[in-house]
């Protein structure tokens, strides 16, 4: 089993976290020296003819002390909290790393606003349970156990342990209290999720909201969330805010006992009054610490539950798997599936059923089909999204498990059927934030998708931002955009997933024969319920229910009369 990640952090961190916790116990030791130097200085003077030099050299030792402490406390914390950065640091880049690595069934069956999160609130809690709260947590326990033993061996030990009665109780009820908070905490999680998820989906689908006037209905929606969560935090305030009164009243108890005992035995001279002060002073210095671990151990269990939640996406794996063997080769584009055979997580029936189909290399296929009949499923297999649950795929005669992940990366270039821009210029969406491809390429790959005279027509021509997810371009600009994309890899495959359904049929007709002239040589897939982009394509494949019902030119499918000739009466009718 692999090691878990903060673990392996630790280790590899180990000697950084030797000295801040050697610093710490060295700094918590002289701070715990004050009350007892404060202590014999309150005897020093309350003798007769006190000795005024050696009243002067404990109240420089006093000074000392503090800065030393303060000196020493800021050194370890700066080192033990800096790594706590660190590690959210490595999380985050680790969470997204491997978020990068899973298939796409993992996010069809996941809100956005709970993977955010994952990576914005889980990662934070964690951070600060392995930061703050270990650093403020370790100090506390030193300093604790550094007082009682002064107490205990330098003044007296009945009186201390008298005092401390209310202490284990308290102890006892704060972890109790953490473990609910814990509990608790996971909900509030689940609750931000699904207000980032709301609000997400809000932003990106306003202009439908207008559209259909849903307004109304959507505040309310969210008042409805939102007021979840206000009732989740609030249930979270009631179980923490218990901690501190809690605190306070058996403290309370411990310095009524210590005045009460105290005055006695400073009558009959079991201590003295130096050693009183010192005593309530180390008792006072245990309040501090035993308050803030109340804070500490809520702050842990936020954190242990985040860690859960992240090791729930950290284990998620995909099921595909690239061998050690794989092969690095330069791809001709030729391609052949053999009785493909496919059905989805849950499906009664499957998405495909015994398929099989020869593509030559250079040759321009296209592929038609009613919704849901299994046209992209296939292309998601010919890329390998997912594998085949039986048959092969060859890709110039070799299965495509061959290969290795770089290979087919950069074999294939897919524009699919949802349009995706990112928030930057039309020049970084086009070379997906490269400087591998000069200006020519680039007004090559333009042409090509025939969106060069709109680009150049802007203010700003490439440079001009597109807005949100392209929001500012229309269906068209942003498809032709995605195109020259795929386009300027010159990938040996290229596939169209129906990335031609927002242009006009003039448009899309100069696509297609610039994508004929262009890409000589090589492979190109066009899916595209609209025959018009199909009807120059070498081989034109008709799919219904999982099969290829059809295939053949277009002259062959329309002399046979059968599914694609009906789609073409059909579309030509309109």
């Amino acid at each position: 089993m692999e090691e878990h990640k903060i673990l392996k952090f630790f280790k590899q961190h180990r000697l950084s976290y030797f000295i801040s916790i050697a610093l710490m116990l060295l700094a918590s030791f002289v701070q715990t020296l004050a009350p007892r130097i404060l202590g014999e200085t309150v005897d020093i003077m309350r003798s007769d003819g006190f000795d005024k030099a050696l009243v002067l050299k404990n109240i420089s030792l006093l000074l000392l002390a503090a800065v030393g402490a303060f000196s020493l406390a800021y050194i370890w914390r700066r080192i033990f909290i800096g790594n706590s950065r660190k590690l959210e640091c490595s999380l985050r880049e680790d969470l997204f790393r491997h978020m990068q690595t899973l298939p796409a069934d993992f996010y069809s069956g996941r809100k956005t606003g709970d993977l955010i999160a994952y990576a914005v609130n889980d990662i934070a809690a964690v951070r600060t349970a392995f930061g703050p709260a270990i650093a403020i947590a370790l100090s506390g326990l030193v300093i604790c156990v550094y007082s009682i033993c002064f107490m205990a061996i330098n003044i007296d030990l009945k009186l201390t342990l008298i005092c401390l009665i209310p202490i284990p109780p308290l102890v006892v009820f704060i972890i109790k209290t953490g473990q609910r908070v814990q509990t608790n905490f996971k909900e509030v999680q689940k609750c931000f999720a699904d207000i980032s998820d709301r609000v997400q989906e809000n932003i990106s689908g306003i202009k439908v909201i207008k559209s259909y006037v849903q307004e109304d209905k959507e505040i309310e929606a969210f008042k409805h969330t939102n007021g979840d969560m206000k009732e989740k935090n609030l249930r979270l305030v009631r179980i923490s805010s218990s901690v501190a009164p809690m605190i306070d009243a058996s403290f309370g108890i411990s310095f009524a006992v210590s005045l009460i005992l105290g005055y006695r035995m400073i009558g009959d001279g079991s201590i003295t009054l130096g050693e009183f002060i010192s005593f309530n002073s180390y008792l006072t210095m245990i309040v501090r610490p035993i308050t803030i671990i109340g804070r500490v151990i809520n702050n842990l269990q936020m954190g242990l539950a985040s860690v859960k939640r992240l090791d729930e996406i950290f284990s998620a794996s995909s099921d595909i798997e690239f061998s050690p063997d794989a092969i690095d080769a330069g791809i001709s584009g030729e391609i052949e599936l053999k009785n493909i055979c496919y059905s989805h997580k849950g499906a009664l029936t499957p998405a495909l059923n015994n398929v099989s189909l020869k593509i030559g290399a250079g040759q321009t296929i296209g592929i038609t089909g009613k919704t849901g009949s299994g046209k992209s499923t296939l292309m998601n297999i010919l890329i390998r999204c997912c594998d085949p649950c039986s048959g092969e795929v060859l890709l110039d005669g070799r299965n495509l498990r061959c290969y290795s992940e770089g290979t087919l990366k950069n074999s294939f270039s897919f524009v699919p059927q949802e349009t995706f821009l990112f928030s930057s210029s039309v020049r970084d969406n086009i070379t997906f934030f490269k400087d591998l491809y000069s200006d020519m390429e680039l007004t090559e790959a333009a042409l090509c998708s025939d969106i060069y005279e709109t680009v150049t027509g802007f203010s700003k021509g490439f440079d001009t931002e597109v807005g949100e997810r392209g929001a500012d371009l229309s269906g068209g600009q942003q498809q032709r955009i995605a195109i020259a994309r795929a386009v300027i890899r010159n990938s040996p495959v290229l596939i169209l997933d129906d990335a031609l359904s927002a242009v006009d049929s003039e448009t899309e007709k100069t696509i297609v024969n610039n994508l004929r002239e262009m890409r000589r040589g090589k492979t190109t897939i066009i899916i595209s319920h609209k025959l018009s982009a199909l009807k120059n394509a070498d081989l034109i494949a008709v799919m219904d229910d999982g099969k290829i019902a059809e295939a053949g030119s277009e002259a062959e499918l329309l002399a046979e009369r059968g599914k694609y000739y009906d789609i073409y009466i059909e579309q030509n009718r309109q």
